[in-house]
């Protein structure tokens, strides 16, 4: 491949607000030094792993995040021995914003989460698509590199489903999360058997909350419960422009109990799954 940009486009550019600033200025500089010990320029790195020489600097100078990609192809071209390669988990943490990284962090960690959402499917519920159909939909718009960078950490955070040991994950989405076919009818579609899919999975319960219930314990707005190895647990909300950790164990059972009162309160998940079902012959 010539030394062009034309694989640049998913590469992220570092927040300079956020201290994995850091971590890839130190990554950057292991890249440099190597190239240099190799006797190789940076245009000529780049010509060797498909890379533009202004990717190749950017990446030195810790402005610009590598994908796995490139880490592993400038590995093999300076003969690193896998040295430069080791650097990919430090680097695929720096690549997602602060907040999903703090949450992912969590996830990791979590025995047991348990989430209700009322607006949209769960995050960790949505396909690749669904994700990038919501992004698209922000007011202010976001740029296509930050539309990128959501939607490859949220689709990194359903790593969770494959965690030893497994986590029991529990779901209850509203039933208009089911219905509203956001993206467009066919991507929908195609989230609603990604849905049956997760739901057969033997640590994980997906509830559907009836539009009809009289007597509703979640009108305080959508929420993810975790809970720990230690017997800890804390809160997670999400609003329009923040978030934030609820970690006051008096204010967690309040959490815990309204979550034990909206499962009781949906369908059981044989009847969501069927419920699900039923909505995807409709379309």
């Amino acid at each position: 491949m010539s030394g062009n940009d034309v694989v640049d486009g998913p590469d992220w550019a570092v927040d300079p607000e956020d201290e994995s600033g850091a971590v890839m200025a130190v990554v950057g500089r292991q890249i440099r030094l190597w190239r240099e010990a190799a006797g190789l320029r940076a245009s000529e790195l780049g010509e060797a792993i498909g890379y533009g020489e202004n990717q190749v600097y950017k990446v030195e100078t810790g402005t610009r995040i590598p994908k796995p990609e490139f880490l592993d192809r400038a590995d093999k071209a300076l003969g690193a021995n896998g040295k430069i390669a080791a650097m990919k988990r430090d680097v695929a943490e720096a690549r997602y914003p602060r907040k999903v990284r703090d949450l992912a962090k969590l996830e990791a960690d979590a025995v047991e989460l348990g989430a209700y959402d009322n607006h949209n499917l769960n995050g960790l519920l949505q396909t690749e698509e669904y994700a990038r159909a919501l992004y698209e939909m922000r007011r202010p718009s976001f740029g296509r590199d930050e539309i990128d960078r959501h939607v490859a950490a949220r689709m990194a955070r359903q790593e969770v489903f494959e965690r030893q040991p497994l986590t029991m994950l529990t779901f209850v989405q509203e039933e208009a999360t089911i219905r509203r076919p956001l993206g467009g009818r066919a991507a929908a579609r195609r989230q609603l058997e990604r849905l049956l899919e997760i739901g057969q999975l033997r640590n994980v319960e997906i509830q559907v909350m009836p539009t009809d219930r009289e007597d509703h314990a979640g009108m305080g707005g959508q929420f993810h419960l975790l809970k720990f190895d230690d017997g800890t647990s804390v809160g997670h909300w999400e609003g329009q422009l923040s978030s934030s950790l609820v970690s006051d164990p008096k204010q967690v059972r309040i959490i815990e109990m309204r979550y034990g009162i909206i499962r009781a309160q949906a369908l059981t998940p044989r009847e969501s799954l069927a419920f699900i079902e039923k909505v995807l012959g409709e379309r």
